[in-house]
C-alpha cells in the first residue's frame, strides 16, 4: 500500500502539511449521506424489495420519526425517489435511483465481511439467478483484469479535484486541527 507520494504537497486553503486524502476523501463524503446504521439497514431492505414505509418500520423495528428522517435525507441526497401508490390516504413507496443502486456492491462487500468475521455460519447466500453460482465481491484492475488486494494498489490524487474540494468547503474528512480559522465549514 503506497502512502508517501499520494500524501505529499500542500493544498491551498488548508494548514501546511495536510495530507490531500483528508480534504479529498470520497469515503468521508459518502458517510455524510449514509450517516448511521439505520440508513444502511434501510438500504439493505430496499435491496430486498421492501419499499413501503410501514414494511420498513416493521422489518427494522425503527421509530417512525427516525425512519422518516432517514428517508427524507436519502431523498434529498438523491439515493431514492418516492412513488405514490395511494391517493386517499396519500401513501408512497421508496425506490432506488441509479445513485442508490450503486450502493449494491458496498452492501454485498459489508455482508461478506460480516459473514467472514462476525458469524459462525452465514445466514444468507447470494446466488446468480441464471446459473445459481455463488456471488463473490472482487476488486479488479480495469486495464489487465487482475484481481487485486490492498497490497497491489497505489493511491494517486488528482490535484484539481483536491484543490476544488478545498475551495468549495467540502470538509467531511478534514480534522479540525488541520483547518485554519477562515477555512470554509470551520
Amino acid at each position: 500500500m503506497s502512502t508517501g507520494a499520494a500524501d505529499s504537497g500542500d493544498v491551498a486553503g488548508l494548514a501546511p502539511g495536510v495530507p490531500p486524502r483528508l480534504v479529498a476523501d470520497s469515503v468521508a463524503e459518502a458517510l455524510v449521506i449514509i450517516r448511521d446504521k439505520w440508513t444502511f439497514l434501510i438500504i439493505r431492505e430496499l435491496f430486498f424489495g421492501v419499499s413501503r414505509f410501514t414494511d420498513l418500520e416493521n422489518n427494522l423495528g425503527v421509530a417512525r420519526n427516525a425512519l422518516s428522517q432517514r428517508l427524507k435525507a436519502m431523498l434529498e441526497s438523491g439515493l431514492i425517489k418516492r412513488k405514490q401508490y395511494s391517493e386517499f390516504p396519500p401513501r408512497f413507496s421508496y425506490h432506488f435511483t441509479e445513485k442508490g443502486r450503486d450502493l449494491y456492491g458496498v452492501s454485498v462487500a459489508l455482508m461478506q465481511w460480516g459473514d467472514r468475521w462476525l458469524v459462525d455460519k452465514p445466514p444468507l447466500s447470494l446466488r446468480h439467478k441464471s446459473d445459481h453460482g455463488a456471488v463473490e465481491q472482487v476488486i479488479r484492475c480495469k486495464e489487465c483484469g487482475e484481481t487485486l488486494s490492498v497490497f497491489d494498489v497505489e493511491y494517486h490524487y488528482e490535484p484539481d479535484a483536491v484543490q476544488n474540494l478545498a475551495e468549495t468547503g467540502s470538509t467531511a474528512g478534514v480534522p479540525d486541527r488541520y483547518r485554519p480559522r477562515d477555512f470554509p465549514g470551520s
